[in-house]
């Protein structure tokens, strides 16, 4: 089966295509909820290459904006996050003024213009959800619903507590490579046994280049095998993802079955998955950048009497974690690099890289694309 061209990873008007009709059309993740405490505290994003600000109102209610004043089409706030001293914004340009519902309030020095009415300049609104603690953006004022909690992986981590949980560490890194490299990358343990030894050694199922019980071809001889290498667990006496493979004690709420799993993802293409372990989840936000580059913003969240207690090592999480990632990016950026040779013009999928395929179903779905199913 043919992958997709290979110039659509690196074309700068493919790019802006995908920026206009993905990016732009589909619920992108942000930030944690907490990240915006109190009335009239802000941030600001760039999505899809549009400025835009999100905020508490005086009832901390959520609301969203393009990051543009409707004057003369000035950013409205410098600032990456903060609190406004008043419920104002006020455009640091010629001092247009808005409330907290984006309604115009003054023109600062300006004359009244007959026939001006405040009423039809207020900000240009955006859509904004919270999801369990997360907060998501679409800037498509026609978009339906955010609807990650009716999908099957969410109901996989019903019992993971996300709303109380809060960011312990963060971590950022660019990379040279096109989003969707990232998310081929995400999507298929081909790579596993040569790029991540020490993930193979956690997750044995790994090892083997595959990422399920079912994508061995002889799976139904021993469908009942509990060992990890055949059921996709961690390895004999491992609880977490970590440097050691221990956990450090164990979420509330959470079953035997969930702990057994040793690892369950959510995903909301194209910006976000969520990893849920036995005492902590990570968060991995994608942000294109270029047609070869993208940025990664990962979050660490832990239970807050887990932060409080003194025999903590959050280190043994956040190293594993980013071991693997630095893994991937470097096989990401590889990937990328090999994409610009001029007689390549499309790779091609083998039978254990499925999911890599349904993305690139999804891709050409979400560009109106003819499917090659």
């Amino acid at each position: 089966m043919p992958s997709l061209p290979a110039k659509w990873y690196t074309d700068p008007q493919h790019f802006a295509r995908e920026m206009t009709e993905i990016w732009s059309r589909n619920w992108v993740y942000l930030c944690r909820a907490d990240a915006l405490e109190g009335p009239q505290a802000f941030r600001t994003f760039e999505v899809a290459g549009q400025p835009i600000l999100i905020l508490r109102d005086k009832d901390e209610a959520l609301r969203g904006f393009f990051n543009t004043c409707r004057h003369r089409g000035s950013i409205l706030c410098k600032e990456a996050s903060g609190t406004f001293k008043k419920p104002i914004i006020t455009c640091p340009y010629h001092q247009w003024a808005y409330d907290m519902t984006g309604r115009l309030r003054a023109i600062g020095a300006m004359r009244p213009v007959e026939g001006f009415d405040r009423a039809d300049y207020p900000l240009l609104p955006i859509l904004v959800t919270e999801w369990s603690g997360f907060v998501f953006a679409n800037l498509d004022a026609k978009a339906g619903e955010f609807d990650l909690p009716a999908g099957g992986e969410a109901a996989l981590v019903a019992n993971w507590p996300l709303d109380e949980l809060k960011v312990g560490h963060s971590y950022k890194k660019r990379l040279a490579c096109n989003w969707k490299l990232f998310w081929e990358n995400f999507n298929e343990c081909l790579h596993c046994p040569n790029i991540h030894p020490e993930l193979s050694a956690l997750v044995p199922i790994y090892g083997r280049a595959i990422m399920a019980r079912e994508d061995d071809p002889d799976w139904a001889s021993h469908a009942d095998d509990a060992a990890p290498h055949r059921a996709g667990t961690l390895r004999e006496g491992a609880q977490s993802w970590s440097m050691d493979g221990m956990a450090q004690g164990c979420l509330p709420g959470l079953t035997g079955d969930d702990l057994a799993a040793g690892q369950r993802y959510v995903t909301s293409m194209p910006s976000v998955f969520i990893a849920h372990h036995a005492d902590y989840v990570r968060s991995v936000r994608i942000t294109p950048l270029s047609a070869e580059e993208m940025e990664l913003s990962v979050d660490w969240l832990f239970h807050p009497d887990q932060l409080a207690r003194p025999d903590f090592d959050m280190a043994r999480i956040v190293d594993f974690g980013v071991l693997v990632m630095e893994q991937d990016g470097g096989a990401c950026e590889l990937n990328q690099a090999g994409q610009r040779s001029a007689p390549f013009t499309n790779g091609v999928l083998m039978q254990e890289e499925y999911d890599v395929f349904h993305f690139h179903e999804w891709v050409r779905s979400q560009l109106s694309m003819p499917s090659l199913a």
